[in-house]
């Protein structure tokens, strides 16, 4: 009798061991996810005051600190933000800002400052 109930728990035990094993990616139903939030959250209003020839400090001031400060590129500072749940991405930005010695000279990326949105306009235009 105690063989024969072993027989039973064993393929069970290994089913269950499997999918708590993929748990991550197989997801129970109902199960509740979390939000996750990672990166550097910049707003319209951060952005719009970005302005052409700001020191790294004002630009670090306004902006806080970036999420990627290029060692091989020291002018370059990249400000990446993503939302996700579970494996879903719910919101995604990328912002980088150029300097040319301590003097802010572009900013690239999917939310422009004003100014930044004129100058692409007239080069649009141009070509």
């Amino acid at each position: 009798m105690g063989s024969h109930t072993h027989r039973r728990l064993l393929p069970a035990l290994a089913i269950m061991t499997l999918v708590m094993g993929c748990g991550s990616n197989f997801g129970f139903p109902g199960a509740y996810r979390i939000d996750v939030e990672q990166g550097n959250i910049v707003t319209e209003e951060m952005v719009e005051q970005l302005k052409p020839g700001m020191s790294r400090r004002q630009v670090r001031f306004v902006m806080g600190t970036p999420l990627v400060e290029d060692t091989f590129n020291p002018d370059r500072w990249d400000y990446h933000y993503v939302k996700r749940n579970g494996t879903k991405t719910l919101d995604e930005n990328q912002l980088t800002v150029f300097f040319e010695g301590d003097a802010l000279v572009n900013v690239t990326g999917s939310d422009l400052p004003g100014w930044e949105e004129d100058t692409t306009d007239v080069a649009d235009d141009e070509a």
